[in-house]
């Protein structure tokens, strides 16, 4: 019964959310190596329209004086320097996570300005790190220093720079960065070359696989195995699309390349999430849940515990920023 009254609303989340196609997508290129750039320049939360704000619900007309100030300096310095656009965006939502667009005299340790940038770390002095011109030039020096930065997502390519510890904090404010791009220089931030966004799943299919593996709760995990009686990660996910009429690979870092990308903050129902040691390397995947809707997820964890339902832990550092929908074409930028 309980495993009967999870399924329920997540089924009708899934009905509802059927005939939605996601925003946008991150390309991901296959191939050797491990390098963050490997992912496509096609990641952001930027689809959302313009008046809207991204995850964090914050919009161009929520801001302070002060706070659209310190985002047409960025702007300004940036396109001074000679930096393209979707270098501005970076800046930008950097700044947004960091201080929320605030030029404070305090933070975490010896964290100051907009940026939040350490004196300790060379980054400059504390006069200096508070200076917005100063912190930002420091800034997109040392992204377009990043090889590749063009193609990372935003939210990779920010914590290459900053060394954050929660990496994926940034990809929350994309949709704002976009926005204040448009409104204040009036450019469009989206690259021109993002396709199609990835396809949703087969009718039922979502709720197929939800069903199959909320009907597995309580059951152990043992590594290695598929069921019926115990499970691994991958292995709850080898069966519970089974059962929707979907072939998944056996192991979780080969799952992820068993459908199309999307970026987490885009995940819908029946969408798959990865841990790694290095979520910009899927060659270090080492866990997979599946997503149920409402910031849920259901998974075999790991020895001594069972299968169960449990929040996503969106800021976790070893959460892979892109989600695998099963059995759809794998994006191309």
């Amino acid at each position: 019964m309980r495993s009967l009254r999870l399924l329920l609303p997540v089924v009708a989340l899934v009905s509802a959310l059927g005939l939605f196609l996601g925003l946008g997508f991150l390309a991901f290129q296959l191939g050797g190596g491990g390098s963050a750039s490997r992912y496509g320049v096609c990641d952001t939360d930027i689809g959302f329209e313009l008046g809207r704000g991204g995850r964090a619900g914050t919009t161009f007309a929520d801001l302070s004086d002060e706070q659209r100030a310190n985002a047409a300096t960025i702007i300004g310095v940036a396109r001074d320097m000679g930096a393209p656009p979707r270098a501005w965006l970076i800046a930008l939502a950097t700044a947004m996570q960091e201080s929320t667009l605030r030029n404070i005299h305090y933070g975490d340790r010896d964290s100051l300005g907009l940026f939040q940038q350490r004196p300790s770390q060379g980054w400059g002095t504390p006069a200096q790190v508070t200076d917005p011109s100063y912190s930002t030039r420091i800034f997109i020096d040392r992204l377009l220093d990043v090889p590749g930065w063009q193609t990372l997502p935003v939210t990779v390519a920010a914590q290459t720079v900053q060394r954050s510890a929660f990496p994926n904090a940034y990809a929350k404010w994309e949709g704002l960065a976009a926005q204040l791009v448009q409104h204040l220089a009036d450019v469009a931030a989206v690259p021109a070359r993002c396709g199609a966004p990835t396809a949703t799943l087969p009718p039922g299919a979502a709720g197929a696989a939800i069903g199959f593996a909320l009907g597995e709760l309580g059951k152990p995990y043992v590594w290695g195995a598929t069921g019926p009686n115990t499970y691994d990660c991958s292995g709850l996910m080898l069966r519970a699309f089974q059962a929707a009429g979907i072939e998944l690979p056996r192991v979780a870092r080969d799952q992820f390349f068993s459908g199309g990308h999307v970026p987490v903050a885009q995940a819908q129902p029946g969408d798959l999430l990865f841990y790694a040691t290095d979520p910009s390397d899927p060659a270090t995947i080492h866990h997979v849940t599946l997503y149920l809707g409402d910031g849920q997820m259901v998974e075999a964890p790991y020895s001594g515990q069972s299968v169960r339902v449990r929040p996503v832990p969106w800021e976790y550092h070893e959460l892979v920023p892109l989600a695998t929908r099963p059995g759809t074409t794998p994006n191309t930028a």
